[in-house]
C-alpha cells in the first residue's frame, strides 16, 4: 500500500518507538498526526517531520475522535500506529499476607485502560474512518499496526499488568483483524522486546544497566533501537500481503522469570 500523499495517527508519538514510527512513515510521504500528552516534544517532532501535533490521552474517547477527523482532514486517513502505553510492575501478593498489600488494583486497571482499551478505542475510531475513503490501487482502505511486547508471551515476575494489557492487544488482533477484513483494513501487531528507549534514563550508569541487559538478548547483544520498531511497523502497514499476524522484533530474547 502506497502511503504517499495519505495521512497517519500515531499515539505515543512524542518519543520512544512511537517518534521512531512518526519519522518513518513521514520518510514515507505521509502526514503524520504526532497524538500524545507531551506538548513539548510532540509539537517539536511535528514540525520537524512536517506533521501536525494533538493533544491525546487514549483514555479519552472524544480526544482521540479529535486526533482522528485531525488527520483525515489533512489527508485520507490510511495507518494508524499504537503506541502509547505505560509500564507497571508489582507482585499480585505481598509478603505480609494482608489485602493491603496485594498488587495495587487502581495501578492494574489504569494499565488495562490505557494499553489495551486505548488501543481498541483508537482501532474502532480510525478504521471508520477510514472505512469511508475509497481502496487504494491494491484495493485496500487502511492498515493498523499495534505495539504490544514480548511481555505477552514471557511476562516476567511483577508484570501481571503489563503482560495482561499487552496480551490482549495480541488477542484482539485476529478477531479485529477479521472484522475490518471487509472493509479493506489490515491489522497486524508487533511485539517489541528490549528496545532503548528514555524510559531506562541517560548517563553511564543507566548506560551500563542496558548492556547488561542486552547480555539477555540472544543476537545482537544490545538493546534494539527505536528505528528497527519503525522499521517493521512502515513493513506492515505498506505490505499489502501481511494481516492478523503478531511479530516480535527482539533479537532472539525469551524473558526470565525475573
Amino acid at each position: 500500500m502506497d502511503i504517499a500523499g495519505t495521512s497517519a495517527l500515531v499515539t505515543g508519538g512524542a518519543s520512544g518507538i512511537g517518534a521512531a514510527c512518526a519519522r518513518a512513515l513521514a520518510s514515507r510521504g505521509a502526514t503524520v498526526v504526532v497524538a500524545d500528552l507531551n506538548p513539548e516534544k510532540g509539537e517539536e517532532l511535528a514540525a520537524e517531520i512536517g506533521g501536525a501535533f494533538a493533544r491525546v490521552d487514549v483514555t479519552n474517547t472524544d480526544e482521540l475522535k479529535a486526533a482522528v477527523e485531525q488527520a483525515d482532514a489533512l489527508a485520507p486517513l490510511r495507518v494508524l500506529v499504537n503506541s502509547a502505553g505505560i509500564g507497571w510492575a508489582q507482585r499480585t501478593i505481598g509478603r505480609d499476607g494482608s489485602f493491603d498489600s496485594a498488587h495495587d488494583f487502581g495501578a492494574y486497571r489504569k494499565v488495562i485502560e490505557i494499553n489495551l482499551l486505548g488501543t481498541f478505542d483508537a482501532i474502532r475510531l480510525a478504521a471508520t474512518v477510514m472505512s469511508r475513503h475509497e481502496p487504494t490501487a491494491s484495493g485496500e482502505r487502511g492498515s493498523i499496526v499495534n505495539m504490544a511486547s514480548v511481555a505477552a508471551f514471557d511476562g516476567q515476575i511483577g508484570q501481571a499488568a503489563y503482560s495482561s494489557s499487552k496480551g490482549g492487544v495480541v488477542g484482539m488482533t485476529l478477531p479485529v483483524a477479521r472484522d475490518l477484513s471487509v472493509a479493506g483494513i489490515r491489522v497486524n501487531t508487533i511485539a517489541p522486546g528490549l528496545i532503548d528507549t528514555p524510559i531506562y534514563g541517560e548517563g553511564e550508569a543507566s548506560e551500563q544497566f542496558k548492556a547488561n541487559l542486552g547480555q539477555n538478548v540472544l543476537f545482537p547483544k544490545r538493546l534494539g533501537d527505536p528505528a528497527e520498531l519503525a522499521s517493521m511497523a512502515v513493513e506492515v502497514a505498506t505490505n499489502s500481503y501481511m494481516n492478523a499476524e503478531v511479530i516480535r522484533v527482539d533479537g532472539g530474547i525469551r524473558m526470565p522469570a525475573k
